[in-house]
């Protein structure tokens, strides 16, 4: 028998035919009242098909980036009658267990509870990534209506809690993606570009974080963020990949991951992160020389294949305030 708690699980969606069925069958796990709501950008292998015919609200975005993506889906959501609100990635699994304890716990919180952090684990070619700085991995994914938000990033993006407290479930959710490896790469690439747009922000002074924003992220989360901002991103160029990806392969333990991990690791903690620096470096070859705004943000978007109003609002927020 179902408790009386709605949920509302968002799931962003760009051609994820191969995983759509899957994570819509996982929440539905969940015995409560399950409202799975896809955002989808322009799909073409049939994943609105088959999230229609798995019950599931389709709505229509060109995409721009997943946090102003998500966003818009808790704006258009705002007046739908859900308890709570849970982000799911197209290629994320929920657990049997967490599915179990969402159900036992959810409907019983404390009014003052508005957000829940679950722990994510990554599976790389069929192996749990369980070292390198990659488990535990607490994300917030569930919250009340209202009491959260995603900050407004290109990458990296976080739930930020506005208002209430913040608690953990033990129950863990998977990543798992079914797609080749040429579709990691590619993804990366282009995750690339855009972190080294939000890298130049920093770089041109553009992007800040305020103590009381970063005082909102979860403690895991807040860590990793001012590592990067006052250490990672201080050190010269093309120096940090080197010191991070030592840093997960040995003080982090990355090596005990096997053969998946060593790839994994490389890949996502050298190979990416090299990438970002290279083309932070370009980023600001082109435009060192440049004094109208105008120029910059349509030399930047033109590098990073990003809509020009977009670049302009990441690089020059005054303007748009």
């Amino acid at each position: 028998m179902r408790a009386t708690c709605n949920v509302v699980v968002v799931i962003l969606t760009k051609d994820e035919s191969v995983h759509i069925a899957r994570a819509i069958g996982s929440v539905r796990q969940i015995r409560l009242d399950i409202d799975v709501v896809v955002v989808d950008s322009g799909s073409t292998d049939g994943t609105v098909e088959i999230a229609k015919g798995l019950g599931a609200r389709v709505l229509h975005r060109q995409f721009d980036s997943h946090a102003r993506q998500f966003n818009w889906a808790l704006s258009e959501l705002a007046s739908a009658e859900a308890d709570w609100i849970m982000r799911l990635d197209a290629d994320e699994v929920i657990s049997t267990s967490l599915a179990d304890e969402i159900s036992r716990e959810l409907p019983h919180l404390p009014e003052d509870v508005s957000a829940i952090y679950l722990n994510r684990r990554h599976i790389f070619w069929r192996t749990w990534i369980r070292h390198g700085g990659r488990w535990p991995l607490w994300l917030c994914r569930v919250w009340r209506p209202g009491s959260a938000h995603v900050e407004d990033r290109l990458m990296d993006e976080h739930v930020i809690v506005d208002v209430g407290r913040s608690i953990r479930f033990e129950g863990s959710f998977d990543d798992v993606n079914l797609k080749p490896f040429s579709d990691f790469v590619r993804k990366h690439n282009s995750y690339s570009d855009r972190e080294a747009v939000d890298a130049l922000s920093v770089w041109l002074g553009s992007r800040t974080i305020a103590r009381n924003e970063s005082e909102k992220l979860g403690r895991q989360a807040r860590v990793k963020r001012l590592l990067k901002l006052h250490l990672y991103q201080r050190l010269p160029l093309f120096t940090g990949p080197f010191v991070y990806y030592t840093l997960r392969m040995c003080a982090q333990g990355g090596i005990l991951d096997g053969r998946a991990g060593v790839v994994y690791h490389f890949m996502q903690g050298l190979w990416y992160r090299l990438l970002v620096d290279v083309k932070s470096r370009e980023l600001r070859t082109l435009i060192k020389d440049l004094a109208n705004r105008e120029h910059i943000v349509q030399v930047v978007a033109d590098y990073s294949n990003l809509d020009a109003a977009l670049v302009a609002e990441i690089l020059f927020p005054a303007a748009r305030a």
